[in-house]
């Protein structure tokens, strides 16, 4: 995604910096807004990254092929996130781009 020009803000608390970029350990410790909360964890861990994620107002939560949690899916959705579930957000990418 970052060769198709996206920004890409690394959280991970084991990390200080991933493709370039300042890894952050939380997303709360991110000082920039943050437009999409892209998951990729087990799905049992999916549901604290979804709370985090609306915790800081993202606008959006998307869970990676094989990542599902539709009840983080749904509270994101009551807080009024966008969300997507179980998909791949770089194929997705390349689909819509024909």
């Amino acid at each position: 995604m970052k060769s198709h020009g996206y920004r890409i803000v690394p959280v991970n608390p084991n990390e200080t910096e991933v493709l370039g970029e300042k890894a952050y350990a939380r997303l709360e410790d991110v000082p920039e807004k943050i437009d999409l909360v892209d998951i990729f964890r087990r799905s049992e861990e999916a549901s604290t990254h979804v709370d985090e994620a609306i915790r800081i107002g993202a606008r959006a939560v998307w869970m990676q092929e094989g990542v599902i949690d539709l009840q983080a899916a749904a509270r994101a959705q009551t807080a009024g996130l966008q969300v997507v579930v179980d998909r791949c957000i770089l194929k997705e990418h390349l689909h819509y781009r024909r």
